[in-house]
């Protein structure tokens, strides 16, 4: 009965799921339409907050082609691709692949959501070039799963805003917050912790039951994930030559920019945001590929896979600013939506509501930033007045910024450059994730409540 509901989910999104493009095409399309009769904003309006948008996204995008294409570079390193090798070695069984890339992944993501997208990737594909009899499809998609979890995890955005003095705590949520929300009330909080560990063993368990049988199983070649190495001269002659391939240079950058990263997370207290993940992946890069050449040679191949972000960045930046724009009615489209799980609230209801809320939002608005803004002025008035726990309210929009991410394409981006997939091979399988994560997360925040 399981395998038949599988088998009609993976048949349904591969049926109905378009391309990832033309999914942010139709969500432009359709925030376009809800926003003119519910926010009373004219054709005009909608337009020029879509326009002023497109270009909101671009040091994010940056960001997120830099983590996809310096991870890769790094996952390519000879040293590196010997130690997922050997990891990749320990699973004998489809059902322990399966179960191992999950845990792997989603603890991954827990520490850092740059990191867990990038190596429970490049780990899954690993396993599928040495493992024969599993499925690929569900082996990426359960890489991806563990994404679930990142929100909640120590790189989430929208706690560790929460807990940084300075951000203009108290102005963007309205006196409701005015002093920072320490992470042992909301990422380290006992029921936070006990949340993420349900939800993990959750989606290994489940990830590892719907695993097809017999002739269902969708093997890859493992030819077609095999790197090409990277062709570099042996006997450097002139100058120019011996400067490209000087282990020398090499090491010196590769000094410098890691002694930054240390002087930063352990001598001036720094955290380990995105920008810092994507330079310890450069410059171990840079380290581990021996040399300059090499470097560039691994950085150039891995960068054909950010093609779909840079695409695509500036359709959802588009949608967002549909979605934050206010006309001369004076209200936006965000705050609509968050009004009306406001209304319907108790006290104890109202972290659970608050999460649905951002939930619809996240397929919107796929960014912690933008759920910040929108929300943050909304919820957390409302929940001070019901006398709901601010630490709460943040995880509340923390987890339902994350969970809709299951089928949400957007995200999904780099994990599927790096498999060589398309979304609608793995959603079918996320979406049996997203229900029973989802089931787990609202009962946890009504316990929680």
């Amino acid at each position: 009965m399981f395998q038949k509901i599988i088998r009609g989910s993976v048949k349904l999104v591969q049926r109905y799921l378009p391309e990832p493009f033309i999914f942010a095409v139709i969500l432009t399309v359709l925030a376009f339409l809800i926003a003119m009769p519910v926010c009373r904003q004219t054709p005009l309006e909608v337009v020029e907050h879509w326009g002023g948008g497109v270009w909101s996204l671009l040091a994010f995008a940056m960001q997120m082609a830099l983590v996809l294409v310096c991870g890769s570079t790094l996952a390519a390193a000879p040293a590196v691709k010997k130690g997922i090798s050997a990891l990749a070695s320990l699973p004998r069984t489809p059902g322990g692949a399966i179960a191992l890339v999950t845990g792997v992944s989603a603890v991954a993501c827990w520490l850092n959501w740059g990191f867990g997208l990038i190596v429970g990737a490049v780990f899954a594909r690993e396993i599928a070039r040495k493992l024969r009899g599993v499925d690929y499809r569900l082996l990426i998609a359960s890489a991806y799963s563990g994404f679930v979890v990142w929100h909640a995890g120590i790189s989430g955005s929208i706690p560790l805003t929460m807990a940084t003095p300075g951000n203009g705590l108290e102005e963007i949520t309205r006196g409701a917050l005015t002093n920072p929300v320490p992470i042992s009330q909301t990422i380290l909080d006992p029921h936070n912790l006990v949340m993420v560990a349900l939800v993990i063993m959750a989606l290994v368990l489940v990830n590892t039951l719907m695993h097809p049988k017999g002739n269902q199983v969708l093997m890859v070649d493992p030819l077609l994930l095999q790197d090409e190495p990277v062709k570099t001269k042996e006997t450097p002659e002139t100058p120019a030559e011996k400067m490209e391939n000087s282990r020398v240079l090499s090491g010196i950058i590769s000094l410098l920019g890691l002694s930054y990263v240390v002087i930063k997370l352990f001598f001036r207290g720094g955290s380990l945001d995105l920008n810092t993940v994507i330079l310890i992946f450069l410059f171990l890069g840079v380290i581990l590929h021996k040399t300059p050449q090499a470097y560039v040679g691994a950085f150039t191949k891995a960068a054909s896979g950010a093609s779909g972000i840079i695409l695509q960045f500036p359709f959802y930046a588009g949608i967002m600013g549909i979605i934050m724009g206010v006309g001369h009615s004076g209200i936006c489209l965000g705050t609509v939506i968050s009004d009306a799980c406001i209304r319907i609230s108790t006290p104890t209801s109202y972290p659970l509501f608050t999460f649905l809320c951002a939930a619809i939002l996240n397929m919107f608005v796929p960014s912690g930033g933008g759920h910040w803004a929108i929300q943050a002025p909304i919820m957390f008035t409302a929940g001070a007045d019901l006398g709901v726990d601010p630490g709460l309210t943040g995880m509340a929009i923390a987890w339902g910024d994350a969970w809709t991410n299951l089928i949400q394409p957007f995200w999904a981006i780099p994990a599927l450059a790096i498999a060589k997939l398309n979304a609608k091979d793995i959603m079918g399988y996320c979406l049996i994730d997203l229900f029973v994560s989802g089931a787990i997360i609202c009962t946890g925040l009504l316990v929680w409540a």
